[in-house]
């Protein structure tokens, strides 16, 4: 007859930690009487594990053992990462017989430099300088001191952070991202102008794509980022909406490495600012109300023909005001041109998304008084774009991104689509037309796509 007794449960006893503790001399500064218990308690655990850990390789003290692998080496001084600080501890050596120093787990864990790293850009996020970090860290009790906290030392760790983060933005694939919206705006330091591209997936999600660093907006420093972005593996061959402030070195730059497979929406609210700035004051609510109102509509014929007549009615007394309403006036309408309404379109049609990005850059910035070169501002950009891209929200209006992805597509086929030659060009040779409408190549030897040219 079988047995339907479970068989019983073997206890294995616990290992224990015995902690000597002087809790009276702790607890005499009240103020910091907890962490100087964690402190001490700690210390003494580490002690315990790492001692552990060198009896596992070595054996016990004073024991003989002949098939030991591994001798004793005494202590050494060390220090171990404690709150964004390091303090000294002694950590026991352990030798082996044939690959000399061993590295206890314990100690590598207790010493590892990430968590310092990350205490160090929290600080910094927070807006606490270099020269008071130390005193923003808890006070440890007598007789401990504190390592790794002056200004130098917390410089040195910065340095190497967010050298570590920009070159994780300017190297990272782009390859497999669908990204049918772009915007790229500029942000001033002084005399420099840095560049940030930043691009909409599909499903909303906003992914800083690349830096680049230069004197003004010109039309070289664009094409240097765009080219670097197809050269990390943005898709070329597809069309995609790029939303922009309205500098013309920008427009250009894009329609000349991707032609007709660039659609420019250009900011309705930088547009605005730039025509009312050519009125009186009196006439600034009623022009910007009569914009919104054309803008605010469903049609683009119909804004369009809005906006004329507005430009015309200020072309007598305020040409300059009309002059700047009629200037890429085309551009303004493209996204209402695409079919795109509701929320998607209030967020496409203005570049805040990227506007607010470098807010917050210029927010964590806002205590660098003096800027040393470009490659120091890139450092803290990438910094601050590190510590942006945590509280990154999909984009308002998302759920409506399809509409845009079938326009988007319906402009490759388009595009792609091979045109019949014009009337009366039939007797001209093949190789004439093709070499016509041969894409345009750059400078770094990779085709671009573009427009076919007209006949």
């Amino acid at each position: 007859m079988k047995s339907r007794m479970k068989p019983a449960l073997r206890v294995v006893p616990a290992a224990q930690v015995q902690l000597s503790l002087n809790v009276q001399g702790v607890l005499k500064d009240v103020e910091h009487a907890f962490f100087g218990l964690c402190v001490s308690a700690g210390r003494q655990v580490l002690a315990a594990m790492m001692e552990a850990e060198r009896v596992a390789v070595c054996g016990a003290k004073n024991v003989p053992d002949p098939r030991r692998k591994a001798l004793r080496g005494g202590t050494t001084p060390s220090s171990v990462v404690l709150g964004g600080q390091r303090i000294a501890i002694a950590r026991p050596r352990a030798r082996s017989l044939e690959h000399g120093e061993l590295e206890l787990p314990t100690f590598a864990w207790a010493s590892n430099t990430d968590p310092l790293d990350m205490a160090t850009a929290a600080s910094l996020a927070a807006g606490v300088s270099m020269r008071r970090y130390a005193h923003t860290l808890d006070k440890l009790p007598e007789p401990e001191r504190a390592s790794s906290v002056s200004k130098s030392s917390v410089s040195r760790r910065w340095v190497a952070l967010t050298q570590a983060q920009l070159d994780e933005w300017m190297s990272a694939s782009l390859e497999g991202l669908e990204l049918p919206v772009v915007m790229i705006d500029g942000i001033h330091f002084r005399d420099r102008v840095i560049l940030v591209a930043l691009g909409i997936d599909a499903q909303g999600n906003k992914h800083v794509l690349g830096l680049r660093e230069g004197s003004t907006e010109a039309g070289r420093v664009v094409r240097s980022l765009l080219s670097d972005l197809v050269g990390r593996g943005l898709d070329a061959d597809s069309a995609r909406l790029w939303v922009i402030d309205g500098g013309k070195a920008l427009r250009k730059a894009i329609v000349e490495c991707f032609g007709a497979l660039a659609l420019i929406q250009r900011c309705q609210e930088h547009k605005r600012r730039n025509v009312i700035e050519h009125l009186p004051k009196e006439l600034h609510a009623s022009v910007g109300r009569a914009m919104r109102q054309a803008w605010d509509g469903g049609k683009a014929e119909l804004a369009k023909k809005q906006l004329d007549r507005l430009a015309s009615s200020l072309q007598a007394q305020h040409p300059g005001a009309a002059a700047s309403l009629r200037e890429g006036l085309q551009d303004t309408l493209t996204v209402q041109a695409l079919g795109i309404s509701g929320s998607l379109y209030r967020t496409l049609r203005t570049t805040n998304p990227i506007e607010n990005l470098n807010g917050s850059i210029a927010h964590f910035t806002r205590n660098v008084k003096r800027w040393k070169d470009g490659q120091m501002t890139l450092r803290w950009i990438a910094g601050a774009l590190s510590d942006a891209k945590g509280r990154f929200r999909k984009l308002r209006g998302y759920r409506d991104m399809r509409t845009l992805l079938a326009a988007l597509n319906l402009k490759t086929a388009v595009t792609r689509m091979p045109r019949a030659p014009a009337a009366g060009l039939a007797g001209r040779s093949d190789r004439r037309c093709a070499g016509r409408c041969r894409p345009a190549v750059p400078a770094s030897g990779r085709a671009w796509a573009t427009a076919p040219q007209p006949l």
